[in-house]
C-alpha cells in the first residue's frame, strides 16, 4: 500500500465532509411535520448528538483525560458565551429563517463544525501514523458523519430549510475536517496534543445544545416518557454503529 501524501489526505477528509451530507436524504419522505413530529425529531437530534458526545469523550480519554475534561469545559463555556453574544444582536436571520429558528440552526452549525474541526485534526494525526490506520479512521468517520448530517437536518427542514440546503448546510459544517486534516498530517506532533482537547470542546458544546434547547423543546409537543424512549433508541443506534464500526 503507498504511503499517504497529501492529496491522499485532503481528498480522505473530504469524503468524510461529504458524506454529512447525505444524513439529509431521509427527510425528503417527510417535507413537512407536525408539532409532535418536530418534537420526535428533536428528540432524535438529541440522542445522536448525546451518542457522538460520549463517543468524542471515549476517544479523548484514550489520549488524555485531563485535556479532554478541559476541552468539555472549554466546549460548554464557549457555545454559552456565543449565546449570549447572540441574544444580544436581537433579530438574527439566516436565509429564509428569522428570530429563535434562525439562532437554533446557527448554535447547531457552529456545534457542529466544532466537532467537525476535531475530526479533522483526527484523520490528519491518524494518516500521520500510517495508510492502513488512516484508511481506516477515514471510513469509521465518513460513516459516522451521516447520522449527524440527519442531526442537522432534523434543526433546519422542520424551520423552513429545503432538504437540499440542509444537506448543503450540513456538508458546510464538516468543511474544517479536509481543511485541518493536512496541517495535522504535515505537523502530526504538534497537533496531536491539542486533539483531546478539541475533542473534549466539541463534546462539551454538544451536551450544552442537547441539554438547553433540543430536549426542552422536544418536550413542548411530547410527553416525557416518549422524549426518553426516543432518545434512548438514538442514542443505542448509534452507539451500536459506532461499536460495528470500531
Amino acid at each position: 500500500m503507498t504511503e499517504p501524501t497529501l492529496l491522499i489526505v485532503f481528498i480522505a477528509a473530504l469524503v468524510t465532509a461529504l458524506a454529512t451530507g447525505l444524513g439529509a436524504l431521509p427527510l425528503l419522505a417527510a417535507r413537512s411535520m407536525s408539532g409532535r413530529a418536530l418534537s420526535m425529531g428533536n428528540a432524535l437530534a438529541a440522542g445522536l448528538m448525546l451518542a457522538a458526545s460520549a463517543t468524542l469523550v471515549m476517544e479523548g480519554f484514550e489520549l488524555s483525560g485531563p485535556r479532554t475534561i478541559g476541552g468539555i469545559v472549554l466546549g460548554v463555556f464557549a457555545i454559552w458565551l456565543v449565546k449570549k453574544l447572540l441574544d444580544r444582536q436581537g433579530e438574527v436571520s439566516l436565509g429564509d429563517m428569522q428570530g429563535a429558528d434562525a439562532m437554533k440552526v446557527l448554535m447547531i452549525m457552529g456545534v457542529m463544525t466544532a466537532h467537525s474541526a476535531a475530526e479533522g485534526i483526527g484523520v490528519g494525526v491518524a494518516f500521520g501514523g500510517g495508510r492502513p490506520l488512516g484508511d481506516l479512521i477515514t471510513i469509521a468517520i465518513a460513516l459516522h458523519n451521516v447520522p449527524e448530517g440527519l442531526a442537522i437536518a432534523l434543526v433546519m427542514v422542520p424551520r423552513g430549510a429545503s432538504v437540499a440546503k440542509a444537506g448543503w448546510w450540513a456538508i458546510v459544517s464538516s468543511l474544517p475536517q479536509p481543511l485541518l486534516a493536512v496541517p495535522a498530517f504535515l505537523f502530526v506532533l504538534y497537533f496531536a496534543p491539542i486533539l483531546p482537547v478539541g475533542l473534549g470542546l466539541a463534546a462539551g458544546a454538544m451536551l450544552w445544545m442537547i441539554f438547553s434547547e433540543l430536549l426542552p423543546e422536544a418536550q413542548e409537543d411530547a410527553d416525557n416518557s416518549t422524549v426518553a424512549v426516543v432518545v434512548t433508541l438514538a442514542f443505542a443506534a448509534m452507539m451500536a454503529a459506532t461499536l460495528v464500526l470500531g
